[in-house]
């Protein structure tokens, strides 16, 4: 996995040894198929770096990540703009993570790149679920010609392990073939996060989960740094307390996509999404 990794500053209290740590974070700057604004492959990095503006104490959980053990690789080099061959990487990159033994956390980058992340996960944890967080379907066939895509990436999921498998929140936008698709195939949820979310976590018991969340989920009112906002999103704090209450599932791993710095001019979304993985991080592992 090493070969893959480029590293300038690590998460907040990040350990620097792999061997020991129970936890993982890795950047995957990928955006070579983003539709509208770019900028997301520069997510990774600044969300390390705002990490340092928060505490690692979290009044949400009681609880402090200097008592958690947690290795932060870096980013994956990735080739730029090839995408099959990065895709190849990525998934080699989970597979690796997995065999180890590792929870891990992956951030993107695009979302395209869960695909290969989801793809790996699946092979190794029978009857996995995914929770997928986005406003966007994400349900495509192809876009502008390309199967992949970052809007592909969860038909794609559903193709791999059944759409049945995949439960979707706060959806608001897409196509009419996207809609359709959703209805016969998938268990999405418009417009909303928490309410059904809570159900699912009763209906999937200690399944393998996999988590998928996309930053737009959250009105750009609160987190504009995305490369395709769209009105009308949850609150942070309604994303933080689905983090919060996910907390009993069996989640295998994770990732948080499309953070776009350059549109990010507070820094308030990069800021969102370290808050996620500090509560990640405290909710789903446990401390040394």
């Amino acid at each position: 996995m090493y070969e893959f990794l480029e590293k300038i500053t690590g998460f907040i209290s990040s350990t620097e040894i792999y061997e020991e740590a129970d936890t993982v974070i890795i950047g995957i700057p990928m955006d070579f198929t983003v539709s509208y604004r770019p900028g997301t492959r520069m997510g990774p990095q600044q969300i390390r770096t705002v990490s340092y503006g928060i505490e690692e104490y979290s009044f949400y959980c009681n609880k402090d990540l200097r008592d958690y053990s947690f290795f932060d690789g870096g980013d994956l080099a990735l080739p730029f703009g090839n995408v099959t061959r990065s895709i190849e990487i990525i998934e080699k990159t989970a597979k690796k993570v997995i065999q180890d033994k590792k929870f891990a956390i992956y951030l993107g980058g695009e979302h395209l790149v869960s695909w290969p992340l989801i793809k790996a996960y699946a092979e190794n944890f029978s009857n996995l679920a995914i929770l997928h967080f986005d406003a966007h379907a994400d349900l495509r066939e192809n876009y502008a010609g390309e199967s992949n895509s970052h809007a592909t990436v969860i038909r794609k999921v559903c193709e791999k392990i059944g759409g049945q498998n995949v439960y979707q929140f706060g959806i608001r936008s897409g196509d009419k073939e996207e809609y359709d698709y959703a209805i016969k195939n998938t268990n999405m949820y418009v417009n909303e996060v928490l309410d059904p979310l809570r159900k699912v976590i009763k209906l999937l018991g200690q399944r393998p989960v996999y988590i998928t969340l996309d930053i737009d989920i959250v009105d750009p009112a609160y987190a504009p740094g995305t490369g395709t906002p769209e009105p009308g999103g949850c609150t942070s704090q309604e994303i933080l307390r689905a983090i919060l209450e996910m907390n009993t599932l069996n989640i295998v791993g994770m990732d948080i996509v499309e953070v776009s710095p350059p549109n990010d001019h507070s820094d308030r979304t990069a800021l969102l999404a370290a808050k996620l993985v500090r509560e990640a991080i405290l909710s789903y592992t446990k401390p040394r």
